[in-house]
């Protein structure tokens, strides 16, 4: 669901904001997604991940591409004060989304291999629910679902720091900063670019 969103959202933007044509993203996540779905249903957890992977990539580089053209497009004042704004903050909650599926994929060897194990008591993130102490229902069973790393990603581009969720990991503490950097340059940079020329 948030590849899609991503993809939807992404699909949303300008024309001058795409690399090629508008709906060849959406299409390829689509085309991606089914072989992803029937080896998820099938139990190929291996080929699941490899596929997962890649969706996470297509995603991550049409963002990337994406802010690089608004970036390009701000000397020459092509957009509008109130376009600039809006692809701004599609963007910025693109950047969200494209690093929580990150997070998730990521975390503790990704989404299955968290499941088997059951009680999640390590990974590159410390939640507050893996403290003894956390008053939390079913405690031996926690582990986080895309929800916490949904809210993880959030708070790093909001606050540019992940607030109550310890980063353990160097790859983690790298994707956070680079997620901050992002943040920073869609809200400082462009929304500010785009409030003054209101």
């Amino acid at each position: 669901m948030a590849v899609l969103a991503v993809s939807g959202i992404l699909l949303a933007l300008p024309h001058s904001l795409v690399l090629g044509p508008k709906w060849f993203l959406p299409v390829l996540v689509a085309v991606l997604l089914v072989p992803t779905t029937i080896a998820h249903r099938a139990g190929w957890h291996e080929a699941d991940r490899v596929l997962g992977y890649v969706i996470s990539a297509v995603v991550t580089l049409s963002l990337a591409v994406s802010l690089a053209l608004l970036i390009l497009h701000l000397p020459d004042k092509s957009e509008s004060a109130s376009k600039l704004l809006r692809s701004a903050t599609l963007l910025w909650f693109t950047n969200i989304l494209v690093f929580a599926i990150w997070y998730w994929r990521l975390d503790a060897g990704g989404p299955h291999h968290r499941e088997i194990r059951g009680k999640h008591t390590s990974g590159a993130f410390f939640f507050p629910q893996m403290m003894d102490s956390a008053p939390i229902e079913n405690p031996a069973s926690w582990s986080p679902t895309f929800v916490d790393y949904f809210f993880l990603a959030f708070n790093t581009s909001t606050a540019f720091s992940p607030t109550d969720t310890a980063v353990l990991s160097r790859w983690a503490k790298l994707l956070c900063m680079l997620q901050a950097v992002i943040s920073l340059s869609i809200v400082a940079i462009l929304a500010s670019r785009a409030v003054g020329m209101l």
